[in-house]
Order: C-alpha cells, then structure tokens, then sequence
C-alpha cells in the first residue's frame, strides 16, 4: 500500500493548459475515484501517476518517493484499462503469468501466483481458453489478475467497465469493491460515470477543466456540495438549479449576492394535502417517468424547468401541481456559483449546529 501525493502538478499540451497547479493527496489504502465529464483531466491526472504522461511541472509522491523520473515499470504501478489489452494468441494462464515471465519470476512461484489470484476472480475453470472465447466480464477479470499477480502498491484503472452492459457492470461493480476490501491496496479510478463513481469510491475526486472542484465521501459531496458544479454533477437527476431572480416572491436577507438556488428533486414535496411552509412553485407536468418504486416528474413553471421525484403512487391524471420545497433543503449559490452557507440549507443545518446568520424574509408561490 501506498499514499500518493501531487504537489503543484501541471500539464501543457504544446500551447494548452490541461492541468494547472494540481494538489492532491491520495490515501494509503483508499478507494479512490476521479469523476468529471470528457476532457475534465481526470485521465491525464492518472497517467500521471502511472508514468505514461510526464507532467510539465510539480512532484509525484508514491509512498516515500518522488517518481518524476522513475519509469512506469519501477513505479510499483498495477493498471487496468477500458479494452482490457489482452493478447488473443496466448491463454488465460499466460497472459496473467507474462509478466512474471519477464521478471524472470520462478516458474513453481509464477504457478502458485497465478492459482491464488485465479481463485481470488473465480477464474480457475478458465485458465486453458483464448480471451476471445471469454465473455467481456470474464476477460476484465483477466487483465486485473494480471495487475494482481505483481502485487503492486497502487492499482491504476481507467474506466475499466465501460464496455460492458449494464447488468454487467453492475456486478462488476461489486467484486471490484470487495476486491479492494480483501487486498486492501490503494485504489485510484477513472470514471466519468458518477453512479459508479458514488457508489464505489470511499473518496470522490470531481474535476472540471482541470480543475478539482470537491474532494469528499459520496454523501457529503452529495448532501454538501461546494459549488454548481458539483451539485449539478452529482445526482441523478441533477440538482434542480433556478436563477435566484427568476423565482417569484422570494427574498433572503444576506449580505451576500445569490445568482441561483438548488434543491434535490426528492426533496420536493408535489402537491402536498397538508399546509407546508417552505419554497412554493406552480407548474405543468411535460413528462412523467415511473422506475418501479420512484416516480419522476418534469415540472415546468415561470422560475424554469425542474424535477420532482416522489415514491408515493404515481399522478396519473393531474397536470397542474404545486411543488413545495421546505427551506432546509434549499441551497445557495452565488453568481460564479460558489455555495453560499448560512442560510438555512441542508448540510449546515445537520452538521454545524449553528444558527444560521442570514434568514428567510419572505417566501411567494408562482
């Protein structure tokens, strides 16, 4: 196991700036995932850390040492990548012992290695097939027991589940994390999937441009988010953003300047019987979704368009609703869309305990 440290890290393509004083600390032993769309930096960042990118400036730390100028194979780096690069003309058995061969690794040790690790992946029955006899399931499990057998002290993956259907990748989903929990290594994934990344990171990293906007759990990045990126990245559906202008009747007594406010669209409450105080808006159905259990709608008003979920049963008839959204699960941003605490949402009320030193003046209905 080992902690990864980047200090001040920078990576210019010819004239482009990718990656500007990046500072990251990695965990030893953590499961770690870098999210953000396409051409976020996140990729780069990791091969980075592998050695298959230089970086134009900073340090790279993996446990005590500086590895700027240690070359991938001495790097102690396992990785795993998206299209599993296997070679067809060789056996299960010798792709995952290959590099063992050229390590010049004993062959009594190499075999113990590779029938461990087999068990480990539930790839034993398999060992004497060609990889394209294998299902895309069965060959990722290959490609990580050939990075286990070098029992590195960082496993490296890049969006290794991206090929694979959905039920799939789900259930791969799982063993890589109690794969993790059994080798208890350190752990750094790609993804620009924040379902995956949510529901397998113990330590979520979100980029932007380059950019890192947040580094929290799942949940705090979820119920907590620094800034309208984050917000809206995180969550599905996204976060429901509204321009603060555009809401009728409301008014916040801060010394602040609010640009929008935001709140989760199972926090809305649709039509509801009782009397609720809270961020009142009226609109128009356009679209129902029903998931089994959850049902989402998409509300269109005079402050914009939003989504509610609910679990009760579903609206079959009603177009015009009226949304309630209680001020405890309102957030604030400002209009470079950095949060704005203090003013009563979610995460402030339940972790500070602080009173908050801006209020709720008044609050109007569309």
């Amino acid at each position: 196991m080992a902690k990864i440290v980047l200090k001040n890290i920078s990576k210019v393509y010819k004239d482009e700036t990718v990656i500007s004083n990046l500072n990251l600390t990695i965990k030893d032993g953590s499961f770690t995932v870098l999210v953000g769309p396409s051409g976020c930096g996140k990729s780069t960042t990791l091969r980075m850390i592998a050695g298959l990118e230089k970086e134009s400036g900073g340090e790279i730390w993996i446990g005590d040492k500086c590895v700027n100028d240690t070359a991938p194979g001495h790097r102690d780096v396992a990785m795993v990548f998206q299209n599993y690069a296997l070679y067809p003309t060789m056996t299960v058995r010798e792709n995952i012992e290959f590099g063992l061969k050229n390590r010049k690794v004993p062959k009594q040790e190499r075999e113990a290695l590779v029938r461990d690790i087999c068990e480990i992946v539930a790839l034993t029955p398999y060992l004497d097939k060609k990889p394209q006899t294998l299902s895309g399931g069965q060959r990722q499990r290959v490609a990580l027991a050939r990075a286990m057998v070098k029992k590195p002290q960082v496993f490296i993956l890049d969006e290794p589940l991206s090929n694979l259907d959905a039920k799939l990748r789900n259930q791969m989903r799982t063993e890589l994390i109690q794969l993790h929990q059994r080798l208890k290594t350190t752990f750094v994934y790609v993804t620009h999937d924040q379902v995956e990344a949510m529901s397998m990171g113990d330590e979520i990293v979100v980029m932007n441009k380059g950019v890192i906007q947040q580094i929290d759990s799942p949940m705090k990045l979820y119920n907590d988010p620094d800034n309208l990126f984050t917000a809206q990245f995180i969550g599905t559906p996204a976060m429901n953003i509204l321009k603060f202008g555009d809401v009728p009747g409301l008014r916040v007594e801060t010394q602040e300047t609010i640009g929008h406010i935001g709140f989760r669209a199972e926090h809305a409450l649709l039509s509801p019987k009782e009397p609720a105080d809270g961020l009142a808006i009226e609109g128009e159905i356009i679209t129902r979704e029903s998931l089994g259990a959850e049902h989402i709608y998409q509300i269109k008003s005079a402050a914009g368009t939003f989504f509610v979920k609910t679990f009760l049963a579903p609206l079959e008839t009603a177009n015009h609703v009226r949304v309630v959204v209680p001020y405890r699960y309102v957030y604030y941003f400002d209009p470079n869309g950095g949060r704005i605490r203090g003013i009563g949402g979610l995460a402030e009320n339940a972790g500070s305990g602080k009173a908050a030193e801006n209020k709720l003046v008044a609050v109007g209905g569309a």
